[in-house]
Parts: structure tokens; sequence; C-alpha cells
């Protein structure tokens, strides 16, 4: 029986369109900071990509600065500047800010200063979206660019950040985007690119990959294919809770990304949740895909006021849009399967 993927939030598989992308860049040979023919045919394809992002985003009139993954534009745009956060960023974010920003229990965060305060457009572990206030310095958009309407010139942001991989691009690619006319000092510096902002030769077959899925992603949107995996998520937590389960479903009081469920049975480790549907062929997580294989209690169910027990008993099932009922189904049956068997060692 052929395995099935579960586990989108961590990474997407490459699309169609990002592959027959990369594969055309492959054949152009020039650097993109040449003059000569070559070089203006790789720059070409570095700014059609830049607008597709642009475009996808709905960040028209703003600045791409192209990287190489949304950890590093967390560090081009946050390094330095003591900007407040919530326990709830993502590690690439919370490495350069404070837990200082509240929130409650549904994970929805409460914002004093927005112009000095980092804000994630949703949550990566639970899906929870958040509402981001006028003039948030930086938004880690990378979860929700992709899976649901956004646009950075309506949401009040003035930077964001961008993954490739996350919506079935390459990885190793992404982007930092900001409001026109702010800057901000560069980390890699060297022969200028990217205005300026990050040196380097651009990885122009990331790049074109990134584009093409960007633009791939909001056709996606557009014939509501994440409608419909709104509503394998829906059967996926109805058999849950039909099968009277003392599982926890977290954020369900709170606006969500349409793939995500995450779901905690106390006392059972996430980890060893993870394990087991593995072995039954399924690729599920247990909290954020960047640990370096470590799986420990989640900083975000602890934050939205989980006990230490609960938030290491949490995992995530992230939907695709190839994903099918029968896969949600079969997955459904291993895991409650598997539960019951948990339910019987631990009475």
């Amino acid at each position: 029986m052929s395995r099935i993927y579960l586990d989108h939030n961590a990474t997407m598989p490459l699309s169609a369109d990002a592959r027959d992308a990369m594969i055309e860049a492959m054949d152009v040979a020039g650097n993109p900071s040449s003059v000569h023919g070559e070089g203006r045919a790789a720059k070409a394809l570095v700014e059609r990509a830049r607008g597709q992002v642009a475009d996808a985003l709905g960040a028209s009139g703003a600045d791409i600065v192209f990287t190489s993954g949304a950890t590093e534009a967390a560090a081009l745009a946050c390094a330095g500047r003591g900007l407040a956060g919530a326990a709830v960023e993502h590690d690439a974010v919370g490495a350069w800010t404070d837990d200082s920003l509240p929130l409650d229990t549904n994970g929805l965060v409460r914002v004093a200063d927005p112009g000095n305060s980092v804000l994630q457009s949703a949550n990566s572990e639970t899906g929870v979206v958040q509402k981001l206030p006028e003039g948030i310095a930086v938004s880690d958009m990378t979860q929700s660019f992709g899976k649901m309407a956004l646009s950075f010139a309506w949401s009040g942001a003035e930077m964001a950040l961008v993954s490739a991989h996350k919506l079935g691009g390459p990885k190793g690619v992404g982007a930092l985007v900001l409001r026109q006319g702010l800057d901000v000092s560069p980390q890699i510096k060297g022969g200028g690119q990217e205005m300026g902002r990050r040196s380097g030769t651009e990885n122009i077959i990331g790049i074109a990959g990134f584009g093409a899925a960007a633009a791939a992603a909001m056709r996606d949107l557009q014939v509501g294919i994440w409608e419909r995996v709104a509503e394998l998520r829906k059967i996926l937590e109805n058999a849950i809770e039909t099968a009277g389960s003392q599982t926890i479903l977290v954020g369900q009081g709170a606006v969500r990304l349409p793939n995500t469920s995450c779901f905690a049975t106390p006392g059972w480790k996430g980890e060893t949740q993870v394990m087991a549907m593995d072995l039954a062929g399924f690729a599920i997580s247990a909290g954020s895909a960047c640990s370096s294989g470590k799986v420990k209690a989640s900083r975000a169910l602890q934050a939205m006021g989980y006990d230490e027990v609960t938030a290491s008993s949490a995992i995530r099932v992230s939907l695709g849009p190839q994903t099918t009922e029968e896969q949600v189904l079969r997955f459904a049956e291993a895991w409650l399967a598997a539960e019951k068997k948990f339910r019987a060692r631990a009475a």
C-alpha cells in the first residue's frame, strides 16, 4: 500500500509548474549581474519570478528581496531591532525577538505597539490565523501564503517573510517583502545584489521555481481547492470527536488555516504517535519541522496554557491539494486504532 503524505506545513511537494520552470532555468547559462545577452536572459528569469511572487502575495509596489529561505529573511528583517514577539512565533523569528506579547487560550496574540513588534500571519503547528494590526513591523506569512487569500498591501505589515517550499516551490529559496521606501541592513555583504540588501549570485533555478509555484498556488486558491481541503479537515476532526476520544483539538475557537489540524492526547507522546503512524504508512509531525529532528514539548501550546504533558502529546496533520477523502479516512482509522491501543496500555 502506498504511503500517504500529511505533512504539508513542513514542506509541500514540488509542483509540476515549479519543476518545469526550474528545468527551463537550468539551460540559462548567464549570471544575472552580467550585462551581456546571456546575463540579461538570467536576469529576466529572476525579474519574472519577482513579479509572480509579488502578484500572488498582493504586494504590487513592494520590494521583493530573494533569500535562501524565510529563516534568512527573518534575520534580515529582525536582527538588531529588539522587536517584541509572542511564544507562538517560529524559532526563526523567535531567535531575534522576545516572548513578551500575551496571547489567549486560542493562540490569538495581543499587540500593544505594532511598530516595534512581530506577528505571524498563521501558526505552523495549530493553523491559528492572526489578525494583523496596522503597522506591524514584521509578519511571518510563510504558512498562510498560498493557502488562504492574502494581500501584503492590505495586511498592515511593513515587512513579511515567505518561503517557496511551503507552497510547492523548491527548498532553499524565500523572500523578504518590504513596503516601498523601507530599507534593511544587509546581513550578507559583497556584490550588492538584490538592491544592495542581500549579496551573492541569485539562485535563478530556485527563484524561477518559486515564481512558478506562487502563480500556481494562486490559481489553486481561485478555483477553491483549499475550500475542499477544509472539508477534508472537518471529516478528520469529526471522526476523532465521534469516536468519543478524550483527545483535545487545538485552536477550534479561532480561524485556522484550511488544512491544519493539531490535536493532543495527554500522556501519549507526540513523537510516539509520529513513529506509529510512520510505520503505518502516514507522514505527520509533532510540532515544527525545523528543530533538527528533535521532538520536545510544543512551545506554542504551552504559551496557549496547555501543560507540558499535553504540549508533549500534540501532533499536527496538515493536508494538501492532492489529499483525498479516502486518504483522510484511512489515516483516521489507523490513528484511532493506535489510540485505542494506547488507552488499553494506560488503563
